[in-house]
């Protein structure tokens, strides 16, 4: 019976995904959906192991009452000496049903930063650029700074020499920026036209420009590789001297 309920529990929440799934608007929901299907099916697959194993105890003989009364006045014990594991299953809850971190995000928490390969109740798995992993324990995440939520922006500083005409900067960058979201490689992962901010700083050294374009998720870096590759070669074109 066990067996067959858990293989129901199983088949429900794989109708509860494709049924999301088909009312999906994108592929963060579509990670959201795994991510709770998974700690849905953990869940069920542990309730079903505890109430099956109550009842084989009975089946033979053995009075579950004064084991309950015992796991009740243990379970107390525990919980004391375990506050930090119950501490990591709440958050982990919590993370989950206000929707923080998807399976997928390019997240920092816990001073540790990386792309999410694992959500669980009781920790997230971070993979970093350099392939390292990190398990980061639920408990201890009181900050999520989540870079890849929705959308992103590719921030640009460029820096120019003191005396060379602003103006000019600006027109360079807005040729740079229309040309590459016309590229048919690049314009679907960029969502919006360049918004300059302007002169961000005037160092001793030069001037230094700010602009950013609003990508897709995940695609912030690379267009921000080739925005820098284009600039760069844009600039010696015009005769626009850097610091």
């Amino acid at each position: 019976m066990a067996w067959a309920v858990q293989a129901l529990a199983a088949r429900l929440i794989r109708l509860f995904r494709s049924y999301m799934s088909r009312r999906s608007a994108g592929a963060d929901e579509l990670r959201r959906i795994d991510t709770v299907g998974n700690a849905l099916r953990y869940f069920a697959t542990v309730l079903v192991v505890l109430v099956a194993g109550m009842l084989v105890l009975n089946e033979l003989g053995i009075s579950i009452a004064p084991l309950l009364a015992t796991a009740g006045v243990a379970g107390i014990a525990i919980a004391f000496g375990a506050q930090s594991l119950i501490k990591d299953y709440f958050t982990g809850f919590f993370l989950l049903i206000e929707d923080q971190i998807r399976v997928g995000d390019v997240v920092e928490v816990s001073g540790r930063s990386g792309q999410v390969e694992e959500l669980t109740l009781r920790y997230v798995r971070l993979r970093d650029f350099d392939g390292h992993v990190t398990f980061v324990p639920n408990g201890e995440i009181k900050l999520v700074v989540n870079r890849t939520r929705v959308f992103a922006y590719a921030v640009i500083d460029a820096a120019v020499a003191e005396e060379q005409d602003i103006d000019q900067v600006y027109s360079v960058i807005r040729e740079v920026t229309a040309a590459l979201r016309a590229d048919p490689g690049f314009g679907a992962r960029i969502i919006e036209d360049v918004e300059i901010v302007g002169v961000e700083r005037w160092e001793l050294w030069g001037i230094v420009v700010r602009f950013r374009m609003k990508t897709v998720p995940l695609e912030q870096w690379n267009v921000k590789r080739e925005l820098l590759r284009r600039l760069k070669d844009a600039f010696i074109a015009r005769g626009i001297k850097t610091p």
